[in-house]
C-alpha cells in the first residue's frame, strides 16, 4: 500500500513538475479589455487586434524564439475598479509580461501598484503625460504619444491652417472632453499654448459615458468657437458629431484626439460627419504585410477573434501595434537575458526601455507604412511623437496632413515639472545612470 502511495505521490510530483516546466516556457500576456457597455464599439476591435497578433506570432513563428505566448482576457467595462480587480487577479500568473490597461483611469490606479509588483505598464497614446520621463516613472511606457503631444500637434496643425501660430491670437478654441482623467489630461498643455498664442480656451466637460450632450453643444452654439477639439471615447464621439450636425457646427472645424478618429465614431453618422478631422497614430487598411499575415495564419484558419472585415481598421491596427511592441520588448530582453527563455516583468521593462525599431526593423515585422520608427531610452519612455490628421469624407478616412510632431521645447519642461512634482509627492528619487544600466 505504501509502495502504491509512493508511486502515486511520485506521479503527482512529476505531473506538477511537468506542469511547472510547461508553464515556465510560456510568456503570459494579461489582456484587459471591454467588450461590454458604451465603450465596447471602440474597445472590441482594439482587443481583437491584440489577440490576433498573439495568435499569428504563435502560428507563424512558433512564439518568441520558441517561447509560446499565452493570454487571458479580463473584462473591465472601462471601469477603474474592475480594471484593478483584473490586474490583481492576473498579475501573479507565471511568465506575466506587462499590463496594457486600455484606460487612463485604470492607468492612474495602477501606476503605484506596478512599481511595487515590478510589472511594466504599456499605455500607447494614453495614460499619464508626465510618465514620458523614465527617470521618475520607471515602469510606465506611454509609447508613441501622450495627450500633451496630441494636443500640441492639434494646435500646431490649426495654427498652420490659419497661416501661422501668431494668427491664433483672439481665436476661440473649445475643448469638449470626457469628464474623466482621460479627458482632463490635455488641459495643462492647451492652457500653456493659449498663454503663448493668445487664444481663448473654453473647457466643456461631458459626463461619462457621453450619451447626453445637449448642454455641451448649447454652450458651443452660444460661444461659437473657431475650433472644437473633441476628447471623446466610445459612444461619446458619434453623439458629439450628431449634436454638432444638429447644432449646425461645421464638422470641418472639429478635431478629435486619436481615440476619436476611428470607424465606430463616424460610420453611423455617415454623411453627417463629413469634414470631421482627427489625429491618427497609424494607417488602416488590409494592404500591409502584417495584416496579410494575420489573414493567412489566423483568419483563413478560422482562428480570428472577430469578423474578418474588421481586420485592418484603425483601432484593430492599433491593437496590433500595441501587441507587437510588447512582443518586441520580450524579444529585445531575450537578446540580453537569454534567447528562448521566458522573460520576467523586470527583464521586459528593460526591453521596453531599449526598443530600437528603425524602418528596416519595421519593414521586417510587416509594419512598413503602418507607423513611424520608434526608439526608447532610460530617459524617454515614449520613443516617438508622430501623428497625422485624417478626415472623414462621408464614407472613409483619408489622410489630410503630413506627419506632425509635438514641440519638445514646450513638452519637455512641462514633463519635468510634472514628474518632479509626482516624485516629491511619492518621495521618489530620480534614477541614477547606474540604475539605467541595470
Amino acid at each position: 500500500m505504501n509502495h502504491l502511495r509512493s508511486l502515486a505521490l511520485g506521479a503527482t510530483l512529476l505531473a506538477a513538475a511537468t506542469g511547472a516546466f510547461a508553464q515556465a516556457k510560456e510568456q503570459f500576456f494579461p489582456l484587459l479589455a471591454y467588450r461590454t457597455g458604451p465603450y465596447a464599439p471602440n474597445g472590441t476591435p482594439w482587443a481583437n487586434g491584440k489577440q490576433d497578433y498573439i495568435k499569428m506570432i504563435n502560428a507563424r513563428d512558433g512564439g518568441i524564439n520558441g517561447v509560446k505566448i499565452t493570454f487571458e482576457e479580463c473584462e473591465t467595462g472601462y471601469a477603474t475598479d474592475k480594471g484593478v480587480e483584473c490586474y490583481e487577479r492576473l498579475k501573479s500568473r507565471p511568465g506575466v509580461t506587462l499590463i496594457d490597461p486600455q484606460a487612463t483611469g485604470i492607468t492612474f490606479a495602477l501606476t503605484d501598484k506596478v512599481a511595487a509588483d515590478k510589472i511594466p505598464l504599456l499605455t500607447l497614446g494614453y495614460g499619464l503625460s508626465a510618465s514620458q520621463d523614465g527617470n521618475v516613472f520607471k515602469w510606465n511606457f506611454p509609447l508613441m504619444g501622450s495627450y500633451w503631444t496630441a494636443a500640441d500637434m492639434l494646435i500646431q496643425h490649426i495654427g498652420k491652417k490659419e497661416g501661422g501660430l501668431d494668427k491664433l491670437k483672439g481665436k476661440k478654441i473649445a475643448l469638449v472632453y470626457h469628464d474623466s482623467p482621460f479627458g482632463k489630461e490635455p488641459i495643462p498643455l492647451l492652457e500653456e499654448r493659449a498663454k503663448m498664442h493668445g487664444f481663448e480656451l473654453t473647457k466643456i466637460p461631458v459626463t461619462a459615458p457621453g450619451v447626453e450632450q445637449k448642454s455641451a453643444w448649447l454652450q458651443v452654439r452660444q460661444q461659437r468657437p473657431d475650433y472644437v477639439l473633441l476628447w471623446g471615447w466610445g459612444v461619446m464621439n458619434s453623439t458629439a458629431l450628431k449634436e454638432a450636425q444638429a447644432t449646425g457646427y461645421p464638422r470641418e472645424k472639429m478635431y478629435g484626439v486619436w481615440w476619436a478618429g476611428a470607424e465606430p465614431d463616424v460610420k453611423d453618422v455617415g454623411e453627417g460627419a463629413k469634414g470631421y478631422n482627427a489625429l491618427n497614430l497609424n494607417t488602416s487598411g488590409q494592404s500591409p504585410k502584417v495584416i496579410q499575415d494575420i489573414l493567412k495564419y489566423v483568419h483563413d484558419k478560422g482562428q480570428g477573434t472577430g469578423p474578418k472585415e474588421e481586420v485592418g481598421t484603425v483601432l484593430y491596427t492599433r491593437g496590433l501595434i500595441i501587441q507587437m511592441l510588447g512582443v518586441e520588448a520580450v524579444r529585445r530582453a531575450q537578446e540580453r537575458f537569454g534567447k528562448g527563455k521566458v522573460m520576467t516583468g523586470e527583464q521586459v521593462r528593460w526591453g521596453l526601455e531599449n526598443l530600437a525599431l528603425d524602418q528596416k526593423k519595421l519593414d521586417a515585422l510587416g509594419f512598413s507604412g503602418v507607423m513611424r520608427p520608434l526608439s526608447t531610452s532610460c530617459q524617454d519612455h515614449m520613443g516617438s511623437t508622430w501623428a497625422r490628421v485624417h478626415t472623414w469624407d462621408g464614407a472613409k478616412w483619408a489622410f489630410s496632413s503630413d506627419w506632425l510632431q509635438a514641440d519638445e521645447q514646450i513638452i519637455k519642461p512641462m514633463v519635468k515639472v510634472a514628474a518632479d512634482k509626482y516624485a516629491g509627492e511619492k518621495k521618489l528619487t530620480r534614477r541614477t545612470p547606474a540604475d539605467c544600466q541595470s
